[in-house]
């Protein structure tokens, strides 16, 4: 009976292994056959550079764009204008698929080329209105490293070329959300508004409750956070920082043609202000009378 009672044994402890080792491999053939979809990640990063040239209030505007964007790699001035075929390498060597380019002309004309890297296309801009954090001083507050919640004016699917800006904007502004920097957390609105063909950027931190009530019931409010300024489409570029046009706005008017109409009518004004002394003076020559001849100076000489 032993050696029966053995092979019964042994038996069952081979089926038993033989079933688990089945369903471990019907498992792995259910795993092949179900592939879980693979998300995809959202790898952009953003290169933030200037020219020679910029004042402290671009400086500063800098500054608070890297604060607001966890997922940007500030690097040194690009010394000369005229190499903005330089760019694309430079975002090449700082893993960067974006770039934003501020350029300075004449120390108070500030030029933003929001760009995507290598191969297209590219954005340039005319900011106007720059007020930085530190000036406005405004009430609202957030975390440094937060994502932002991106809301674009509907104006922007009106036409094809707010349709590219809306989309070259969510590349650059959109944080990851597996950014280096960036924290788990969204307290803040970065808006896009289209006004009179401009764009305007304001910065507004997302409020549950209201401070003047803390134990009251939430009440969802914004609060303005900064900075703010606005934004002139000049022109659209098929390629990195070159290339076909593919927008030009054809109601844009440069700083310097301002100027030297603004210097011209105060030329005309004062060529206004001299004739008139001259025919004023003309008008006295003509007016003079002869002197008569029975004048006081004359009778009593």
């Amino acid at each position: 009976m032993a050696p029966v009672l053995t092979a019964q044994k042994a038996y069952i402890n081979a089926k038993g292994k033989g079933k688990g080792k089945r369903k471990a491999d019907d498992i792995d053939a259910d795993d092949d056959d179900v592939q879980q979809p693979k998300q995809k990640r959202n790898k952009q990063r953003v290169l933030l550079l200037s020219s020679r040239g910029i004042t402290h209030r671009m400086r500063h505007l800098m500054n608070d764009l890297e604060t607001l964007l966890p997922h940007v790699k500030k690097d040194s001035k690009l010394d000369s204008k005229s190499q903005l075929h330089l760019l694309p390498e430079i975002a090449d060597l700082n893993n960067c698929n974006n770039t934003l380019y501020f350029e300075a002309r004449r120390h108070e004309d500030l030029y933003m080329w929001a760009t995507k890297t290598p191969n297209g296309p590219s954005i340039k801009l005319h900011v106007q209105n720059v007020h930085t954090m530190d000036e406005l001083k405004m009430t609202g507050n957030c975390l440094k490293g937060s994502r932002g919640i991106l809301s674009f004016d509907k104006a922007f699917d009106e036409t094809e070329w707010g349709k590219l800006t809306k989309e070259v904007f969510t590349h650059i502004f959109g944080v990851p959300p597996l950014a280096r920097k960036a924290k788990p957390f969204i307290d803040h609105v970065l808006t896009f508004s289209i006004l009179d063909n401009k764009i305007w950027f304001r910065n507004f931190q997302i409020m549950e409750k209201d401070p003047l009530q803390p134990n009251g019931p939430p009440q969802t409010s914004l609060v303005e956070i900064g900075p703010r300024f606005v934004l002139t489409p000049i022109r659209i570029f098929e390629g990195a920082f070159g290339g076909a046009t593919v927008y030009s706005n054809p109601e844009f008017v440069t700083p310097a043609s301002v100027r030297s109409a603004v210097r011209h009518a105060r030329g005309d004004k004062y060529r206004q202000r001299k004739e008139a002394q001259e025919e004023t003076s003309k008008r006295k020559v003509l007016r003079k009378r002869d002197e008569d001849a029975l004048a006081v100076s004359k009778v009593f000489a």
